[in-house]
């Protein structure tokens, strides 16, 4: 059964930085897609960061230059480095990964690929 637990959520002041993490058990980092995605109250869910299993990475328009997301295959953790936060980056944060291989064309990088498994979130509120 596929685990996946976030970490690293919290409070801080805008233009500050936040490091999420994300462990995994039942599951094997190196062989499928994963992504962050948020969820601020009111709105829709939203992906944030993709990565393939060959390290490509897809961001969404709000991440770029700001966000960085990583993976360590070894430990199965999966981060996202958040730096210059802003106000409006305050949302329940999930981490995902997908339940098939990974098709080698970048589809999963792709805004509208759904994902299977989800962890619970973590909470990230900025504040002025």
């Amino acid at each position: 059964q596929v685990q996946l637990v976030e970490s690293g959520g919290g409070s801080v002041q805008a233009g500050g930085s936040l490091r999420l993490s994300c462990a995994a058990s039942g599951y094997t980092y190196s062989t499928y897609c994963m992504g962050w995605f948020r969820q601020a109250p009111g709105k829709e869910r939203e992906g944030v960061a993709r990565i393939d299993t060959d390290g490509t990475i897809s961001y969404a328009d709000s991440a770029k230059g700001r966000f960085t997301i990583s993976k360590d295959n070894a430990n199965n953790t999966l981060y996202l480095l958040m730096n210059s936060l802003k106000i409006d980056d305050t949302a329940m944060y999930y981490c995902a990964a997908d339940g098939r291989p990974d098709d080698g064309l970048g589809s999963c990088l792709l805004p509208g690929y759904s994902m299977d498994y989800w962890g619970k979130g973590t909470l990230v509120i900025i504040s002025s």
